[in-house]
């Protein structure tokens, strides 16, 4: 029985733990860092402006004034 010994590729993925988990290390921190950039843009985006300016009824005031 003569058995082939085929010779591993060191750049394949599913064959190098090294290159694997290098790639699953620099993938998470890519991940990682997309998610606080889109989170705190998405903040940004939706931050408070100020105040609106609303007309209030007098009526409603604390010392309200009403027609005569």
């Amino acid at each position: 029985m003569s058995e082939k010994i085929r010779p591993i590729d060191d750049n394949d993925l599913s064959k190098s733990w090294v290159t694997s988990s290098r790639f699953i290390f620099y993938t998470s921190i890519f991940c990682l860092l997309a998610f606080v950039f889109s989170c705190s843009f998405r903040l940004w985006q939706q931050r408070w402006k100020g105040n609106p300016k609303v007309s209030v009824p007098e009526s409603t005031l604390y010392n309200p004034t009403y027609k005569k």
